[in-house]
């Protein structure tokens, strides 16, 4: 089942034939490979040979002999024959240790239009960023947005699909079954292949329980404001211990590998981004499921939504701070601005107040929004509240 990906398509679809390299970059599995071959086979409908399509993913073992990067660029050149534009597509390209000589070398031909996909957010540092500086074109691609599942998740209402997404998440593999121990167990092998495959190899990470005793009270404290000094203390009180050092090393491995984002706060009064307590978001509520009932959890749960929606709309997010009061999110994009609050339910009075005073704070003129599952609107003040799933599918 392939999900057309309308958004990322058409973002990728406005580059094309442009001279820079495309790079897809993203979690394993939520479908860099997918967008590539939708991408192919446009070309094909174009009218453009299939042997000016060059295709290489690294995952095959069929490809385990070009990993070496001469070797790699011997194997693309020999098929680039005569004066054409060759399409060459790299998938997981990261796996090449010094792949960034092979991408620069076949984009300073002007011969190849380069495709390149990748798991790991060191993917646009070092050596590529400096070769490649103005030269490539990078969009992250997320698991799918409840707006992207919502016509194949087999419930008949509105809000049973949002219970749906809630728990299962948005992981494309999840749509292959049909009842919650096989998503469950598709969705413990995906988290066990990105944590041993791209956190413990990639960063060499000895102590291995203690990485997952680490994720784990990341996924219990998502949306939660997070300090060092917070786990730590956690982990003393199990025995454990465990510097700030380490710490912020498998914080920096669990982002490298988008299992987690962390959003920095800004003092909006004194326009300045603060240095401590980032929030910490998870890339794929289906991964918080394995050991949370999200549900439960329920304001947790939206505000990581609500987050990941944003962050698919291109915005940079700051978790806001006015006064004494937190604002859930900032969300920018050019001279865009909007604030928004998320909540459960504006169950009464005290609840309703409480939500909206932090918005109410601010004194700029810029849109504000409190978002949550009620049924009756509740705007006021030139505040508007809205319905998290006319949110979600209508912006």
């Amino acid at each position: 089942m392939y999900i057309q990906r309308k958004h990322y398509l058409e973002e990728i679809q406005s580059v094309i034939g442009k001279d820079i390299i495309k790079v897809l970059f993203g979690m394993r599995r939520v479908g860099k490979s997918t967008l590539l071959k939708q991408i192919q086979a446009q070309l094909l409908e174009d009218g453009v040979a299939s042997d000016r399509i060059i295709t290489i993913n690294f995952e095959l073992l069929e490809f385990d002999d070009i990993r070496d990067y001469r070797v790699l660029n011997t194997y693309i050149e020999d098929r680039m024959v005569g004066n054409d534009t060759y399409y060459v597509f790299l998938d997981e390209i990261q796996e090449v240790e010094g792949f960034e000589r092979v991408v620069n070398s076949l984009h300073a031909t002007g011969r190849a239009e380069l495709f390149i996909t990748g798991s790991n957010s060191t993917l646009l540092s070092g050596e590529l960023a400096t070769l490649l500086t103005g030269r490539f074109y990078s969009i992250e691609v997320l698991p799918l947005s409840f707006a992207e599942m919502y016509d194949y998740i087999p419930w008949p209402t509105r809000e049973e699909k949002l219970r749906s997404f809630i728990r299962a998440g948005g992981m494309p593999g999840t749509l292959l079954y049909e009842d919650a121990p096989r998503v469950r167990n598709y969705l413990l092998d995906m988290y066990q292949s990105i944590l041993l495959r791209d956190i413990v190899q990639r960063h060499a990470i000895r102590n291995i329980d203690l990485l997952k005793r680490f994720m784990q009270f990341i996924f219990a404290n998502c949306s939660q404001l997070f300090s060092a000094a917070s786990i730590s203390t956690y982990l003393k009180s199990e025995g454990r211990r465990f510097g700030r050092e380490t710490i912020y090393q498998y914080l920096g491995a669990a982002k490298d590998a988008f299992l987690i984002h962390g959003v920095p706060r800004y003092d909006i009064r004194g326009k300045d981004v603060l240095k401590t307590n980032e929030k910490y978001f998870v890339n794929d509520l289906g991964f918080r499921s394995l050991f949370f009932d999200n549900e439960q959890d329920i304001t947790q749960a939206l505000e990581n939504i609500v987050y990941l929606h944003l962050r698919g709309q291109r915005y940079e997010i700051f978790v806001g701070k006015v006064g004494d009061k937190e604002v859930d999110f900032i969300a920018q994009r050019g001279s865009e601005v909007c604030y928004i609050q998320v909540t459960y339910l504006l169950a009464d009075s005290t609840t309703i107040d409480r939500e909206f005073a932090p918005l109410e704070a601010i004194d700029d003129n810029y849109p504000k929004m409190v978002i949550s599952m009620d049924p009756v609107n509740r705007s006021r003040g030139g505040i508007i509240h809205t319905h998290i799933i006319d949110f979600l599918l209508e912006t």
